[in-house]
């Protein structure tokens, strides 16, 4: 998994006024626990760019007042009703022990599904798996080049070494579900060995 960095300054305080203060200057209060110890601070939101404004998942170096610490993000709070961040948490890392992350997937090759016609359908775009550090991937990938029409690969199908998937075994990740072409072609293809329709017979002449 890779390492972003990012820089903050202990807060002062950690009131109310003082975060709505931060948040008008474009920053965002934040706070690193995890070490006995919680450290309140902030940092500009463009430094978020590269932590939850991306698809992947990283893990944040965080540099505050020439100490530094090795986090991941637990938890980002948005506004209700403008959408921007307002809050984040970050967990200190402890390479001895297990931590709770989500992971991004991303799929390898064409399936078969979706070469006779069918439409892949992703309804997981990131896994919450627990482990330790060391055995985080960037992203869970999946081969779906045999996965066909109807099918689907689902949580219990994914084996990860040393790591743990917080999600129930029998919930789909991706599928290749069948679309309206499909349907319309197989309705028009007879059935393997079925009789072919007899063409309609045509009228015999009037007797005059």
């Amino acid at each position: 998994m890779k390492t972003v960095t990012l820089s903050g300054s202990l807060r002062a305080n950690v009131g109310k006024v003082n975060a709505t203060a931060l948040r008008r200057s474009g920053h965002v209060p934040c706070v690193i626990y995890g070490a006995g110890e919680q450290i309140h601070f902030s940092t500009d939101e463009r430094n978020f760019k590269n932590i939850i404004f991306t698809p992947n998942t990283n893990l944040v170096e965080i540099a505050v007042e020439g100490k530094t610490y090795k986090t991941v993000l637990q938890e980002a709070q948005y506004h209700k009703i403008t959408d921007k961040l307002i809050h984040a948490d970050f967990l200190l890392v402890d390479e001895t022990k297990p931590v709770t992350v989500q992971i991004p997937v991303k799929t390898i090759g064409q399936s078969e599904g979706v070469k006779a016609g069918g439409k892949l359908v992703l309804k997981i775009r990131k896994i919450k798996v627990r482990g330790l550090v060391s055995k985080l991937p960037e992203s869970i990938d999946l081969n779906i080049e045999k996965l066909s029409i109807g099918k689907s690969i689902s949580i219990g199908d994914i084996q990860l070494e040393g790591l743990t998937l917080l999600h129930p075994k029998n919930i789909s990740v991706i599928s290749v579900q069948t679309t309206r072409n499909v349907v319309t072609e197989e309705a028009a293809t007879p059935a393997k060995g079925a009789p072919a329709k007899a063409a309609p017979a045509k009228a015999a002449p009037a007797k005059k």
